[in-house]
């Protein structure tokens, strides 16, 4: 997603400026090409020639000159020139008063004066003292740049703060700055477009402690509605039992059995226009609920004691009378991949199916549980596209991609 960006990494002068290093350097790991700006109290922080190592290009420090080679025109970075050429800028760490000249747009040193001079899509990372950070006049400037649509703010951390007190207004991690640059280069093609996303297990009770279930823990479900959304999806994502943050911008409904699940399915299905049925759905429900835990002793008395089992609704099925959905089913199997994927696309009238196999869950680096995957996208025109190991995340972009291909085929 990063390789081969062109980054302006700008560095204002709080004492968070000794993280732009590392940010530099995972910039750099990342694939970008990274040119370092320094106001003139960052580099009462950290030295110029750090950066200039880190990045492998010189860095600039002023209007005039450049801190490597000041009698080098070719050396020198122009303030008209610089964001011209640039992916991105990012600012981090942001000061307040870095924060206060941009957003009121005065360009009285290098940085403020590339960032003027360019349309690029600009990320500030702001990093203050608590108190500053919400103060009513920074918080205006913060709204004041965030009307505008080339600058996103990545919201600071909590923690310790240099000033000696805990709260708002650390850096935020370098992880989540190089996740809001990938954003950055996310294409908005499912903008105006509504998806329902199921993830997660269903628990299918028998009495109020014990219960039916298997071992999905809802990430594959989570990353395609974090990453719907970031594509500019409006994105409804129905839940089983799971241990997850909900997701930035998505709308949560918490269900627990899979009648509840087919429930909010249902509510939800006619104002949806691709429905992600990532849930793995338990097939069967004990036949009767016991409403007091069933006891050992009970047990005991009649130890051939037999639960009695009942098909759940077939979510997935119910739907296909909703034409003017986009339907994608997922397959977990053990053996004949993409046989049983077929079967149960074409039994099911879906427009796509995921197929992944899941035979040795303690080992494999797919299927449930696990940060990665691998599979098959299988068409409902027979194709089948095979995708190689991957983070859950980068899988559900290329399951995206899928979609939009189909809607728009569709279209013509």
């Amino acid at each position: 997603m990063l390789r081969n960006k062109r980054i302006i990494l700008g560095i204002t002068g709080g004492i968070a400026a000794y993280k732009g290093a590392e940010l530099c350097r995972l910039l750099v790991k990342s694939g970008c090409d990274v040119s370092v700006i320094m106001t003139e109290s960052a580099q009462r922080f950290i030295s110029p020639m750090t950066l200039e190592v880190l990045s492998g290009r010189p860095v600039g420090i002023s209007l005039w000159a450049t801190i490597s080679d000041t009698s080098s025109a070719q050396r020198q970075i122009h303030h008209t020139e610089a964001g011209r050429h640039a992916d991105c800028i990012v600012i981090a760490p942001a000061t307040a008063n870095f924060v206060g000249r941009l957003s009121h747009g005065l360009a009285d040193d290098l940085l403020t004066s590339v960032v003027m001079a360019s349309t690029t899509p600009v990320l500030i990372c702001p990093a203050m003292n608590v108190e500053m950070f919400h103060n009513p006049l920074v918080q205006q400037n913060f709204a004041r740049l965030s009307e505008i649509s080339r600058y996103s703010v990545v919201p600071p951390g909590s923690g310790d703060l240099a000033c000696g007190v805990i709260g708002e207004g650390r850096l935020a991690e370098a992880a989540d700055i190089l996740a809001a640059l990938e954003r950055v280069f996310l294409p908005k093609d499912l903008t105006n477009r509504n998806f329902l996303v199921t993830a997660g297990p269903t628990h299918e009770h028998f009495d109020p402690v014990r219960y039916l279930s298997n071992p999905s823990t809802g990430k594959m479900g989570y990353a395609l509605a974090t990453a719907a959304q970031e594509r500019g999806a409006t994105v409804q994502l129905v839940s089983g039992p799971v241990h997850l943050p909900t997701p930035p911008d998505v709308e949560l409904v918490s269900v627990v059995s899979a009648e509840q699940m087919a429930e909010a399915v249902e509510q939800y299905i006619a104002k949806t226009d691709v429905l992600l049925m990532a849930a793995a759905v338990s097939d069967w429900r004990p036949e009767i609920y016991q409403a007091q835990k069933v006891k050992k002793e009970t047990s005991n008395r009649d130890p051939s004691r037999h639960v009695m089992l009942t098909r759940t609704r077939d979510i997935l099925l119910e739907t296909k009378r909703h034409h003017n959905v986009v339907r994608v089913g997922f397959a977990a199997e053990t053996e004949h991949i993409l046989q049983h994927a077929k079967d149960k696309l074409v039994r099911k009238e879906l427009d796509l199916i995921v197929a992944n196999d899941v035979a040795a869950p303690q080992t494999s680096q797919t299927g449930f549980g696990t940060d990665t995957n691998a599979g098959w996208l299988v068409f409902s025109d027979g194709r089948t596209e095979e995708l190689p190991l991957m983070t859950k995340k980068a899988f559900a972009h290329r399951i995206l991609d899928a979609i939009v291909t189909i809607r728009k085929k569709e279209a013509v």
